[in-house]
């Protein structure tokens, strides 16, 4: 088949180009390299929908970001995942900033951001009693909003398939041949051809772009470290606390988040390694030092995960453009790219589609259903609900509460989990303060029934990660 248009990257913002594709009639395709859609930086961030105040005014990441605050309501309730505006703090520590938290302030006002304040100490501790002490002042942003990015990406792209676009996971694009009808990329396994290509490749966009273009790219990955920690302290904080930017990004934030959990991080180191996501003593040392700032009594001891994620740095704006004749690229997207995606989206779609002439379809449907919580019910919905399957009275996840019912429903829908973590990431199971020690081995178990593949085949992610390696005998393995 030769398609109209192939997406490179099954991240949030090649899912949310899919999503706005899929309005218009077109054979329309997107390549993942990995085993599941949202396995590179779309997993691992902030989980924050920022305001837009940070943006220098006049760029695309401002435009985007701002426009991408604005929808994500609307796109949160078509897509039925979770979203709040819980606001989000600037922290000032030291009376001489006081003109950059001005500056800020003034910023996202060019921006276009709504309800901007510059708050005293005493008027920020009104609202955030755990401040620490040096806090002086403090920037609000009432726009600002926390998100779960696994459900936006999923969400983005199972609704994209559901309207007719073609999803190649396992399908890493290894060499780009420019033709007379467009282009013909060479995957491990097959040779795809399309009349255009749209480059949402994250850490790797550079290396698609530099198949094609004569300008090269070079992408740095910008590794950042987290800490979650248990629910218990996820109210220590009700607003996302940013402190004073610095040119590696918003510094260490401390903030809620939609489930329930608080999260510190991100630290900010430039590498080489474009799979370097490993964890350090000294970057979460770090993040807990410097968290230390903007909240009293850091809960360290209830830590339950670490992890770091990479950001796609290239310059100080979004590359968002046609770069080559029919090949488009929406590179270079770091913070604020999941709060920008939907506006992205739109701007990359519509871009291709006027290229193209597309037509707009009759019958697009915005409208995604996800999995239905078990947990989250009344005891009388819940009741009905096991009464009808009683897969969703079979607790799998107690840390979650996850059913075994959710499990089923995250294998057989759309674009469905194969993997742990692919059931964790639509499930939650697994995510809890046993971090899947207990459920892990149920989980692989019902993988292996429904997906009718042994044991010992299950994978936690990619095709390297195996969990069991063969059956225990009274010889051994």
């Amino acid at each position: 088949m030769l398609y109209d248009v192939l997406i490179i990257g099954g991240g949030v913002i090649g899912s949310a180009i899919a999503r706005e594709l899929a309005r218009y009639e077109g054979n329309f395709c997107l390549i993942e390299k990995n085993e599941d859609v949202c396995t590179g930086t779309s997993k691992a961030n902030s989980a924050i929908v920022h305001a837009g105040f940070d943006a220098k005014n006049g760029t695309l990441m401002a435009e985007m970001n701002v426009k991408g605050n604005e929808m994500m309501g609307e796109v949160a309730k078509e897509l039925d995942i979770p979203f709040r505006r819980n606001g989000a703090f600037v922290l000032c520590f030291d009376n001489k900033d006081l003109n950059s938290l001005q500056d800020l302030y003034q910023r996202g006002i060019n921006n276009g951001v709504k309800d901007l304040q510059i708050l005293t100490r005493e008027e920020a501790l009104n609202l955030e009693p755990n401040l620490g002490d040096s806090v002086v002042a403090a920037l609000y942003a009432p726009t600002s909003g926390i998100i779960c990015p696994f459900a936006l990406t999923i969400a983005l792209a199972e609704n994209a398939a559901d309207n007719g676009v073609e999803f190649k996971l396992n399908t890493p694009c290894e060499k780009i041949e420019k033709t007379d009808f467009g282009f013909r990329v060479y995957s491990k396994n097959e040779v795809i051809e399309t009349k255009a290509i749209v480059n949402a490749a994250g850490v790797y966009a550079d290396e698609i772009h530099n198949m094609v273009c004569d300008n090269k790219l070079k992408i740095t990955p910008r590794k950042g470290e987290y800490i979650l920690c248990d629910k218990k302290v996820g109210k220590l904080c009700e607003r996302t606390l940013f402190q004073l930017p610095t040119k590696l990004g918003k510094g260490i934030l401390v903030s809620p988040t939609i489930h329930g959990n608080l999260i510190l991080g991100p630290t900010a180191l430039d590498i080489e390694d474009k799979e370097g996501i490993d964890t350090t003593r000294e970057g979460l040392d770090d993040v807990i030092a410097k968290a230390s700032l903007s909240v009293k009594n850091v809960p360290v001891r209830s830590a339950i995960t670490s992890f770091s994620g990479l950001r796609a740095h290239i310059n100080h704006d979004f590359i968002l453009e046609e770069s080559a004749d029919n090949f488009f690229d929406a590179t270079g997207i770091e913070s604020p790219g999941l709060s920008s995606a939907p506006a992205i989206g739109i701007y990359m779609a519509e871009m291709v589609a006027k290229k193209f002439s597309f037509n707009k379809k009759a019958d697009f449907n915005p409208v995604r259903k996800g999995i239905v919580h078990a947990s989250e019910l009344s005891n009388e919905e819940r009741a009905a609900l096991i009464e009808k399957d009683p897969a969703y009275g079979r607790i799998i996840c107690r840390c979650e509460m996850i059913s075994e019912g959710e499990i089923l429903a995250s294998i057989h829908r759309t674009l469905g989990a194969t993997t742990l973590d692919g059931v964790k990431r639509r499930t939650r199971a697994g995510m809890g303060r046993c971090q899947a020690g207990f459920c892990s081995p149920k989980v692989m178990e019902i993988l292996s029934r429904e997906l009718n593949i042994p044991l010992d085949e299950i994978k936690k992610n990619g095709e390297n990660s195996s969990v069991a390696v063969g059956k225990a005998t009274k010889g051994g393995i």
